[in-house]
């Protein structure tokens, strides 16, 4: 008998999609480790659509920002505004987003752990093992490989996901756009034409030559981003010109980060045994507004549903019920 510790759910990734499945298994009494990299941001706008934060129960305080107009600029720079009439789209930062959801799933019961996922194996009793690396963080202290045994895993670990890759076939095939933003503070003296409440969108080529540019607000920050699948596309340079064509070149800029986008859900999440993937390991980002967040944790919640119903049954044919009933709520919007 394997000396390996032993867990009902190893969920891969602590990000929004991570970090609902790990919390809502927790709160069915299952346990649940929770392995995240440590000090990782994902570029991403922030925005949040009010059925989420309705549904996953976010506080207002987490709320930096809250739009009620998306601003539409075409090839042609003629723009159109779209007013959310009678509601907002709640904007975050996603270090203390995240951060918070870890946090919540950790009070619920997840075991949260600082790690880097490495593989995926089997020990004699045919029981999936996780191995992962944890760094040492000094020149003096080496790295730790640690190894558990996990019923069900879960992969939430972005767009090339490790856990896809050597779990789920079809999955080394996701399409993607790479995503580059800029968090920079909004100046003491903005632009005219800027607002605090609106989300800019650019559909230029210039700026991307098949994807959008955007501006998005934080409150005292705002995102300033773009994202493509052409890799000889400079990401950064139209960054620098979308600041100078709204007069926000000289802003501070506080960090930038970049990262691969889905932009195709995966034909199969699951090996039909004890391994599923949700949210950008999936491939569920929204190909026409970039929209991850929701989708994520949602596909987070479907295959915590469906784990759960794995460990009840014993049959892993109910993993594949994760990606069905995602696509029949919200298989139109891909």
């Amino acid at each position: 008998m394997s000396t390996l510790e032993t867990f009902d759910v190893v969920v891969v990734g602590g990000g929004p999609t991570g970090a609902t499945a790990a919390s809502d298994l927790a709160k069915k009494g299952r346990k649940v480790l929770l392995l995240d990299r440590m000090g990782r941001i994902k570029p991403c706008g922030g925005a949040i659509p009010p059925r989420l934060i309705k549904d996953f129960e976010i506080p207002d305080e987490l709320l930096v920002a809250k739009a009620n107009c998306a601003r539409m600029i075409a090839p042609s720079d003629k723009a159109v505004d779209m007013h959310i009439e009678g509601g907002f789209v709640g904007m975050v930062d996603r270090d203390k987003f995240d951060e918070f959801l870890r946090v919540r799933a950790a009070n619920d019961g997840a075991e949260r752990r600082t790690g880097i996922f490495e593989k995926l194996s089997r020990d004699e009793d045919g029981v999936s093992v996780v191995q992962y690396v944890v760094r040492g963080g000094k020149q003096s202290v080496p790295d730790t490989t640690v190894s558990v045994r996990a019923r069900a895993v879960i992969g939430a670990d972005g767009a090339k996901s490790g856990v896809g890759r050597q779990a789920i076939p079809g999955a080394k095939e996701v399409e993607y756009v790479f995503a580059y933003h800029e968090i920079v503070k909004v100046p003491e003296n903005p632009p005219a034409d800027f607002d605090g409440s609106r989300c800019d969108v650019f559909y230029q080529g210039a700026l991307s030559p098949d994807f959008y540019g955007w501006i998005f607000p934080h409150g005292n920050t705002m995102s300033i981003g773009t994202g493509t699948a052409d890799k000889g596309f400079s990401l950064r340079s139209a960054v620098t010109a979308l600041k100078k064509q709204t007069g926000l070149e000289n802003a501070e800029m506080l960090r930038h980060e970049g990262a691969p986008l889905p932009m195709k859900p995966l034909k199969k999440w699951d090996n039909g045994r004890d391994v599923v993937l949700a949210g950008d390991a999936a491939g569920v980002v929204a190909p026409a507004s970039g929209e991850g967040i929701y989708y994520g944790m949602y596909g987070g919640r479907v295959a915590a549903e469906a784990v759960e119903e794995l460990l009840v049954t014993g049959n892993g044919k109910v993993l594949a019920n994760a990606r069905k009933k995602f696509m029949k709520e919200h298989g139109t919007v891909f």
